[in-house]
């Protein structure tokens, strides 16, 4: 007669757990959350991820606290985040690069973008633009194309790390040019930024968030934008299609992860506190400003950004495998 006794209180034990778990997601947050940016201060990454938790740290009462872990194309943040505590208090800025294209340029990757994360939100897409220092000699992209290939064993790319937006699409790039410069790699998108405003470098693919103030300042050139339509952020850019590459097509996203296991309470608490700020008018100007493209509707749902993460690993895993293959 003991033992359902027994089974009685193991059973309410549960339930008390239970109840802390759901008062425990009720009541958070309760102290500040760290968001992992997967590169250095002054990236696409960063700058998106900044214009958003600066909104949602008002909306969920507490201090967002950002903070910049590089290494590895990001994906040393990526585990990081992985291994952090499914509580909600550690969660992730990540993009194209480290929840996409990592599987197939890494093999020995020590997470699953597509298991090991619970999707929390949509925050911005983001263009890609082939560009190159000031004094590049081509005048347009056609020119840039013919001068690449006849000179690619001079010149280098700038990259922020093997796994990084930057290498991932200059890489699918120099694929269809046949050209193997040399990659220089930077700890993110803002010193490779610093290096191809300084003539450091010769040219880099990059996102819009990262060269719209330094193309319409006239420290770097802009020779197309990889998407099917111009950007209002920069009307003057032509697409690949119109300069003469239009089978280079390549757009990155941002969005935010938080660690496998994370309450669903909390996952939908943080999703909101997104939308919101994706809703406000001065977050949404300073997006636009850099040529950001705001997720709308359906768009925004962990469930949306789960199953895209899916279909990005789907697309850049033979694309990254087959343009990584002349660079052995």
């Amino acid at each position: 007669m003991r033992f359902p006794r027994f089974a009685g209180l193991l059973a309410g034990a549960a339930l008390s757990v239970l109840g802390l778990g759901a008062a425990s997601a009720q009541d958070y947050p309760s102290r500040p959350v760290t968001v992992i940016v997967p590169f250095a201060a002054g990236g696409p990454t960063d700058v998106i991820t900044r214009i958003v938790t600066e909104h949602m740290s008002r909306t969920l009462g507490q201090q967002l606290i950002v903070e910049n872990v590089v290494g590895a194309g990001g994906t040393t943040a990526s585990t990081r985040a992985k291994r952090a505590a499914p509580d909600g208090y550690t969660i992730m800025t990540g993009h194209m690069g480290t929840h996409a294209a990592s599987v197939g340029l890494y093999p020995n990757l020590q997470y699953d973008p597509r298991t090991d994360f619970e999707p929390l939100g949509m925050l911005a897409g983001t263009p890609i633009l082939i560009l190159a220092k000031k004094d590049f000699p081509a005048k347009d992209l056609k020119e840039f194309v013919t001068y690449v290939k006849a000179n690619a064993a001079k010149l280098n790319n700038a990259h922020a790390g093997v796994g990084s937006v930057s290498f991932t699409t200059c890489l699918y790039l120099n694929h269809i040019l046949g050209a193997k410069p040399a990659p220089i790699p930077f700890g993110g998108t803002g010193p490779s930024m610093n290096a191809l405003v300084a003539g450091q470098v010769d040219y880099m693919c990059d996102q819009i968030v990262n060269a719209v103030p330094q193309i319409k300042g006239g420290t770097i050139k802009a020779y197309a934008i990889a998407t099917a339509e111009r950007n209002p952020a920069l009307p003057d850019v032509p697409t690949t299609k119109e300069a003469g590459l239009p089978e280079y097509v390549a757009s990155a996203w941002n969005a935010m992860f938080a660690p496998k296991g994370t309450p669903k309470p909390i996952v939908d608490k943080l999703n909101a506190a997104i939308v919101k700020a994706l809703d406000d008018e001065n977050v949404r100007k300073r997006l636009l400003e850099l040529g950001s493209d705001i997720p709308q509707g359906k768009d925004r749902t962990p469930e949306a950004l789960g199953a895209f993460v899916k279909a990005e690993v789907d697309k850049w895993t033979p694309i990254t495998k087959a343009a990584a293959e002349p660079q052995k």
